[in-house]
């Protein structure tokens, strides 16, 4: 896997190694997608030439993780239910009442 980067600025597009972060005009691209790419006319393309291997996991990514299960697992955690009166409507998902209801 790698990241397609595109700077305006500069019209210039890199290709380098996966992203650990989410950035504006970033794109994650598959090892075949991220080779064969070329950039719009009057551009530079700048791509790293060695092997697109994924990040490796770091402590950091290890203990947001944990964290994550354990504030989801956490019983005195305050559970937010949307009102709803009937059939509401949640952008473009409906919530429809249980056959119980009435």
């Amino acid at each position: 896997m790698a990241t397609l980067t595109y700077v305006y600025a500069d019209s210039t597009a890199v290709v380098g190694p996966l992203a650990t972060q989410a950035e504006p005009h970033s794109y994650d691209l598959c090892n075949a997608h991220a080779h064969r790419l070329t950039a719009p006319r009057g551009w530079e393309l700048v791509r790293f030439e060695g092997e697109f291997a994924p990040p490796q996991p770091s402590c950091d990514d290890l203990t947001a993780l944990a964290e994550a299960v354990r504030e989801a697992g956490r019983v005195d955690r305050p559970v937010e239910h949307p009102p709803t009166t009937g059939t509401g409507r949640r952008g473009h998902l409906r919530v429809l009442p249980t056959p119980t209801e009435k």
